[in-house]
C-alpha cells in the first residue's frame, strides 16, 4: 500500500514522504478498512516532529471494510459476541483511534482511551489513516449509514467538540465563549448551537475562520484584541481551543465570577498563569481530551441525519502526495477549516 510517512525535515510540522508498505492484515477483532480520507488535526502539527521517522500518522478518518480478522478467542471463551463479525466486507466504517483491552473499567465504561493498555493510531505505536488502508479496532468502529465515506473523517473531530461541550455542562442562559475557530472549536461551535447558551461568542485572529465559525452558530465573532469589549460581566463558560501558551491566561480573564473553564487545546509548550485569577472567581476548569465511545457513536449519528457535513466543515480534500505541502501550509496561520487527504485522490488533484 501507498503511505505518507514521516521523514527527517527541518520544519516545524516535520516531513512527509511517500512510502510502498505491506498492507495490514487483522487479528482477533480486528478490520481492515480502506481509507476514504483523514483529516489533519491541530494535534497532528504539534506531534509530528516528536515521532519516529517512518510513522504513519493521521487519527481522523473512515473508509470500507476490506477485511474482517477471525473470531477473538477471549470473546468465545467469555461468551461474547465477536464484534469483529457484526461488520461486512464492504460497509462504510469510522473507527477511533485506539484500541482497548476490552476487559478494563475504562473500556466497559467507554473510555478507551483511559484503558492502561489502550493502543493508539497514528501517533508511534500502530500506523494511523494517512495510507491506503489501515488496521482498526472492531469493538472501537461504528457503521456509517447513508454518507458518504469521506465525510466520516469528520466523525472524530466532532466527537472531541461534543466531549469539550459535555464537559463545560452548559446551563439555560449561559454566556459562551470558544477561543479558537479550528476544527475543534468548530466542532464545539455546532454542538453548542443546538443547545442552551443564549450568547455564542468566538475569537479567532483568520477573516476565514471567523466567517467560518458564524457558519456554525455563533452569535458574534471577534478577534482576540478585540475580546475585552464582548466580555462585558464576563463569560459563564470559556473552551479553549487553540492550544498555545497564553490561552488559560486568556480564558480566566474572559470568564466571569464561578464560570467553567474546559482546555481542550493541545498545547506541548510550557504555560503559565496567575492561580490567584481563578482562586478570585472561584472558577472550575477541566482539561479535557478524545471522547467516550458513546460520544464517538452520537458524532457518527449526526453526519448521518444530514445535521452537518463536509460543506461546512471541510475546506479542501487532496491526495497522499500532497501530506508534506498541507503540513506545511497547516503549521502557519491560515484560513483553512478542515482539510482531508484521501488516498483516493490523484495528486493533481
Amino acid at each position: 500500500m501507498r503511505a505518507a510517512v514521516t521523514g527527517p525535515g527541518e520544519f516545524g510540522a516535520g516531513r512527509f514522504l511517500v512510502a510502498d508498505l505491506p498492507d495490514p492484515t487483522p487479528g482477533p477483532g480486528e478490520l481492515v478498512l480502506r481509507v476514504a480520507a483523514n483529516g489533519i488535526c491541530g494535534s497532528d502539527l504539534s506531534t509530528a516532529p516528536l515521532l519516529p521517522h517512518g510513522t504513519i500518522m493521521g487519527h481522523e478518518f473512515a473508509g470500507e471494510v476490506v477485511g474482517v480478522g477471525p473470531a477473538d478467542p477471549d470473546d468465545a471463551g467469555r461468551g461474547r459476541a465477536d464484534p469483529a463479525h457484526s461488520f461486512r466486507v464492504g460497509d462504510a466504517v469510522a473507527a477511533m483511534p485506539v484500541i482497548g483491552c476490552h476487559r478494563c473499567r475504562a473500556c466497559l465504561t467507554g473510555d478507551v482511551a483511559r484503558c492502561r493498555s489502550a493502543r493508539t493510531l497514528g501517533l508511534g505505536v500502530l500506523p494511523g489513516g494517512l495510507a491506503e488502508y489501515v488496521l482498526v479496532g472492531a469493538a472501537e468502529s461504528v457503521l456509517l449509514e447513508g454518507i458518504d465515506p469521506v465525510d466520516g473523517a469528520l466523525v472524530e473531530p466532532l466527537a472531541v467538540g461534543l466531549h469539550a461541550v459535555t464537559r463545560a455542562s452548559v446551563r439555560p442562559g449561559d454566556r459562551v465563549l470558544v477561543l479558537g475557530a479550528g476544527p475543534v472549536g468548530l466542532a464545539a461551535l455546532h454542538w453548542l448551537s443546538r443547545g442552551v447558551a443564549t450568547d455564542l461568542v468566538c475569537s479567532d485572529p483568520s477573516p476565514g475562520r471567523r466567517a467560518a465559525a458564524l457558519d456554525l452558530g455563533a452569535s458574534a465573532v471577534c478577534i482576540p484584541d478585540e475580546l475585552l469589549a464582548h466580555v462585558g460581566p464576563g463569560f459563564d463558560v470559556v473552551i479553549e481551543c487553540v492550544g498555545k501558551p497564553g490561552m488559560i491566561a486568556a480564558a480566566l480573564d474572559a470568564v466571569a465570577t464561578h464560570g467553567t473553564i474546559v482546555i481542550a487545546g493541545v498545547c506541548l509548550s510550557d504555560d503559565s498563569f496567575m492561580p490567584v485569577a481563578g482562586v478570585v472567581k472561584e472558577t472550575t476548569m477541566h482539561f479535557v481530551s478524545y471522547y467516550t465511545a458513546s460520544e464517538f457513536r452520537t458524532a457518527a449519528a449526526e453526519l448521518s441525519k444530514g445535521a452537518i457535513g463536509s460543506s461546512a466543515l471541510v475546506s479542501e480534500i487532496v491526495g497522499l502526495d500532497e501530506a508534506d505541502r498541507v503540513f506545511r501550509e497547516l503549521s502557519v496561520p491560515n484560513d483553512h477549516r478542515k482539510v482531508l487527504i484521501s488516498p483516493t485522490v490523484s495528486s493533481a488533484g
